[in-house]
């Protein structure tokens, strides 16, 4: 990159590339995005860990990223470091590095400090840099290193990676101020209540808890009465109960009458760090594990004395050697007496080792680290991490011998694991749904270990997804040149490229996983994996694949991340539960007359435009393309729907009524939609509940959380109210192939004469005031005669041969087609209405478009995290207690581990069983057969047979219909009872039945598989 281009790129960006960071943006936010952009961001040591913190901090867009590290690149490099290739053994490792970094994120240049071999970073090259992190260095340079630092304001993290340890050290100074602890979006609530005492209690609604906590602060909106307490400084809360809570004296105040919203404040919180030579004498640990209580203290000791024996003996360790490793303990046990020599030992075993699922933990989590250090955002890690995954190594324990290099791109990982299992890794045959985030993350470790890469091994990797701009920002194997294409052909290619070794061992495909693709994922397919890995974005398929596993009893490494929080499952067939055992419960709706009538949070409005896009862009041109192409569509509305007139006036208004023949006559429906929608709905409901209207207890209705509306009046010098009519009026034109416009002068001219016909309000109208009264409905009664004259105006279909409107498919992403800034001005208007704050564009596209915040530290370090569960599962581990459950916040920042949980065990007599036992019968048994099977072999009476959505037989069924289905042959009776033939790829049948015992009770039993 020429100086010119960098000078370009560091010009402050006015504005965030919402399209490249819209995920991201929903977990950082504006304003830590914007200071993270006027940072510049030194990294010194280009091996696996240095290019894996520079990755994850150039997508998230810092102001620029310098690499330093002038040593050449050898073929141990390869183990971790995924942006080298054979060809650049020899080169000075940050010069091989920096072009592939560069294409990462266009909008942050990546520069080579340069350097001569041998050179290590001096004080004087780190001038001008916000951070600088340190990457397995020595902790002479460290210390060097963070003096200058500490002393100049400049932000400092080092880390390493040994093997399966990892240690990281921060240093943000003296007085580092942290804007935002948690990332939590601020808790609200309405009160109802405020005491003028020394204490002032406020009550809140009780529809919800408060959620506050001891030291939390306050501010007030919409308070009566006591109106000292709108806009006021923060106030400290102490929390009395789940609806209560005081905010200190109020006696001053004047007395409460009622309302108000109270409003968590994020303080900043100041944190002092010690200087790394201080803090090696007196250190504080962040626990990673808390099952490990005692290991930081030993590590920290035992990375020191690795430190110590590197610069006496100028080399690390040999693999496995007990003569080193004996030098090391020693060397520890001077810096602490009560070490665990075990670990230290096994430390220095591994001192050589280089693991890319280690790289990936401990690299995304220092790349957080430094996100925090510029923006201030979350709570930086407080000052020592240390991190192993000793329960990853395989049960056999490999020999000195086994551990030497032979000058292979798996050096790093033989030294760890052995050349025996080093093959076991290749042979092993892997099944990865989802070439997304995680997906991404996942093959490229994959391609580091050398999965797959053996005679035996295949990695099969399906995604029906194609690249879009935001993905960039996260799924690292995607270019700008890759936008259009199949996410799983491209991210196969990518890391093919990366290791050479996968070449025709990735097999893409673009075939989702489900009930209707078994002929392709069947019994052959998983004859030929050893396991799953998903990578999936939505519970139904991880639910489906969960079952998949279960039934062919295949291992499951399950992930999920949302924001700056992440979990790890992994399903071992026979001992641990599976996805399916326990799930979230389900999300709190919002009651439909909240949204209807009585809106009183930005969220409820925004539920209410999203309702209204489908309401006018999509539902009407469905129904007109079906009236014209399904000959009893009348028919079939009349007998089966209950709002018949307003569904045949709909088809009536879209086909004749209000049918535009021009793009002006769609600014005049858009028009007249704001006026039906913000004032005449308006009127209405306050015509039926006027605002001084009392309760059948004589209180006030319009009072809590019901929100008393006003109608607003059109003006086209409002923003919000042309933008709604410029975004109605183009996607009313989409509907009818019309040529859309943008200029807001055209607009605003007609709108503003389009004449408005007077409203009256209507007496009579019911109002659906809480959600347990019937939703009424709308239009009145159908009476047939209207109907019949309603449906006489309509069009013959045949008068309208081949004409059809085009509904309008929702995308969240593209900036130019109107559906958000529809969505947008119409919930704003809709807020306005009810004097709620509103939303801007961009919180308003995550609610309506229920976007997943994402940040590419997360998903990397979740990776790792799986994959080092993945070793478990290639060594065969067969006990609970070997394998891990994880879950991290990288906010807070928390780490969480647990054993999975066990497989329930249930009884039958005195057979005990899980979900990963089943009955099997071969050779297409009749129903009878098996009938007679459980009686005699378990003395069960069954009492009903389903599989499927068909119920095959019950005890209770006619004793004709019962005669008939008993001799059949199961896969007839499935016929029979369907009316659908079984596909012919299906080989077996998941069969579930209802048994008892001789006491009549019911008896839970496994699944049946019927082979037919």
């Amino acid at each position: 990159m020429s100086p010119q281009d960098s000078a370009k790129m560091d010009v402050d960006e006015a504005t965030i590339d919402e399209s490249l960071y819209s995920r991201q943006l929903y977990v950082l936010g504006h304003e830590a995005m914007k200071r993270m952009a006027a940072s510049d961001v030194l990294i010194v040591g280009m091996q696996g860990l240095g290019v894996e913190i520079a990755k994850d901090i150039a997508l998230a867009g810092v102001k620029s990223v310098t690499i330093y590290d002038p040593e050449p690149v050898t073929v141990h490099d390869l183990s971790s470091q995924f942006f080298l290739r054979k060809e650049d053994i020899g080169k000075p490792r940050a010069a091989a590095t920096v072009s592939r970094l560069a294409e990462l994120n266009a909008y942050v240049p990546i520069r080579n400090l340069g350097g001569q071999p041998g050179q290590g970073i001096t004080p004087d090259l780190i001038q001008g840099f916000q951070v600088v992190v340190l990457t397995n260095a020595s902790y002479e340079k460290q210390l060097e290193i963070d003096e200058w630092a500490h002393k100049n304001g400049v932000h400092f993290v080092s880390a390493e990676t040994r093997g399966l340890f990892g240690s990281v050290f921060n240093d943000f100074g003296p007085k580092f101020t942290c804007h935002d602890p948690t990332g939590e979006t601020p808790l609200t609530g309405m009160i109802v209540s405020v005491a003028k005492d020394s204490e002032g209690l406020v009550t809140c609604l009780d529809e919800t808890r408060h959620g506050l906590e001891d030291g939390d602060y306050v501010t007030f909106t919409e308070v009566q009465g006591m109106e000292q307490l709108n806009g006021c400084a923060p106030r400290k809360v102490s929390v009395k109960g789940p609806y209560t809570f005081t905010i200190g004296d109020t006696q001053n105040l004047s007395d409460y009458t009622a309302g108000g919203i109270f409003t968590q404040v994020k303080m900043p919180k100041t944190i002092k760090f010690k200087p790394l030579r201080e803090s090696l004498q007196e250190p504080e640990f962040f626990f990673t594990d808390f099952a490990k209580f005692d290991r930081p203290a030993t590590l920290h000791a035992g990375f020191q004395a690795l430190s110590q024996f590197q610069a006496t003996h100028k080399r690390l360790p040999r693999p496995r050697n007990a003569e080193d490793a004996a030098v090391v303990v020693s060397l520890a046990k001077k810096l602490n007496a009560d070490i665990d020599e075990k670990i230290v030992t096994e430390l220095s075993f591994q001192a050589t080792g280089d693991i890319a699922p280690v790289v990936a933990v401990i690299g995304a989590f220092v790349a957080q680290e430094v996100l925090k250090a510029i923006s201030g955002k979350f709570h930086p890690m407080f000052q020592h991490l240390y991190f192993d995954s000793l329960e990853s190594l395989p049960a056999e324990l490999p020999t000195e011998a086994e551990c030497q290099p032979v000058g292979s791109r798996y050096d790093g990982q033989v030294a760890v694991f052995g050349k025996k299992f080093q093959e076991k890794i290749g042979n092993h045959r892997q099944f990865l749904v989802g070439s997304g985030a995680i997906g991404c993350e996942m093959l490229k470790n994959w391609s580091m270990i050398g999965l797959a890469t053996g005679p035996q091994g295949i990695i099969h990797v399906t995604d029906l997804d194609t690249i879009e701009k935001s993905n960039l920002n996260r799924q690292f194997l995607f270019r700008p040149k890759d936008l259009g294409k199949f996410k799983s052909e491209v991210a196969a290619a990518a890391v093919s490229a990366m290791n050479p070794d996968l070449k025709g061992k990735i097999l893409p495909k673009q075939e989702p996983v489900g009930g209707t693709t078994e002929e392709i994922y069947g019994d052959a397919f998983f004859d030929g994996i050893d396991g799953v890995t998903n990578a999936l974005d939505n519970i139904k398929a991880r639910l489906y694949m969960d079952q998949r596993c279960v039934f062919y009893r295949k291992p499951l490494l399950e992930s999920g991340t949302l924001g700056t929080k992440g979990n790890t499952q992994v399903v071992i067939p026979d001992l641990t539960e599976s996805y399916a055992s326990s799930q979230d419960p389900p999300e709190k709706e919002t009651p439909s007359c909240t949204i209807k009538n009585f809106p009183n949070a930005i969220n409820h409005t925004i539920e209410w435009s999203r309702t209204q896009f489908d309401n006018l862009f999509i539902k009407p041109a469905q129904a007109v393309n079906a009236y014209l192409s399904d000959p009893n569509y009348l028919e079939n509305t009349l007998k089966y729907s209950g709002q018949h007139k307003e569904q045949i006036e709909q088809l009536h208004a879209y086909l004749v009524g209000s049918k535009p023949l021009t793009f002006e006559e769609c600014i005049i429906w858009a028009r007249l939609q704001f006026e039906r929608d913000y004032n005449n709905e308006i009127q209405q409901l306050l015509f039926s509940l006027p605002k001084d209207a009392l309760t059948s207890t004589g209180q006030p209705f319009w009072s809590g959380p019901k929100r008393a509306p006003d109608p607003l009046t059109f003006s086209s010098s409002d923003p919000v109210h042309l933008e709604y009519i410029i975004a109605a009026a183009n996607l009313h034109a989409f509907n009818y192939g019309l040529r859309g416009e943008t200029d807001p002068a055209i607009f605003r001219k007609i709108a503003d004469t389009v004449i408005v016909p007077e409203f009256t309000p209507r007496s009579g109208v019911k109002v659906q005031v809480n959600e347990n009264e019937p939703v009424p409905q709308a239009g009145g009664s159908d009476d047939p005669d209207d109907l019949t004259d309603l449906t006489s105006k309509l069009p013959a279909p045949s008068s309208l041969a081949g004409y059809r409107l085009t509904p309008v498919e929702f995308e969240k992403d593209d900036d130019t087609n109107h559906h958000i800034d529809f969505i947008t001005a119409a919930s704003n208007l809709r807020a306005s209405n009810y004097g709620i704050t509103i939303a801007d564009r961009h919180t308003t596209k995550q609610i309506a478009g229920k976007i997943i915040p994402a940040i590419a530290t997360t998903t990397s370090l979740v990776t790792g995290l799986v994959c080092l569960e993945l070793y478990k599962i290639i060594d065969g581990k067969k006990k609970l207690e070997d394998y891990k459950n994880g879950f991290v916040n990288l906010a807070l920042p928390f780490f969480g581990f647990s054993e999975p949980i066990a497989a329930a065990k249930k009884k039958y007599g005195e057979t005990e069983w899980t979900l990963w036992d089943r009955f099997e019968f071969h050779n297409d048994p009749t129903l009878s057969e098996i009938i007679s099977w459980f009686k005699n072999n378990h003395n069960l009476s069954i009492s009903m047979v389903s599989q499927g959505v068909s119920m095959l037989w019950s005890s209770f069924v006619a004793k004709k219909k019962s005669e008939e289905r008993l001799p059949m042959k199961f896969s007839k009776l499935v016929e029979t009872v369907s009316k659908k033939p079984i596909p012919p790829h299906a080989k077996q049948l998941i069969v579930e039945v209802m048994a008892m015992d001789d006491d009549y009770e019911d008896v839970e039993v496994p699944f049946i598989v019927v082979r037919i």
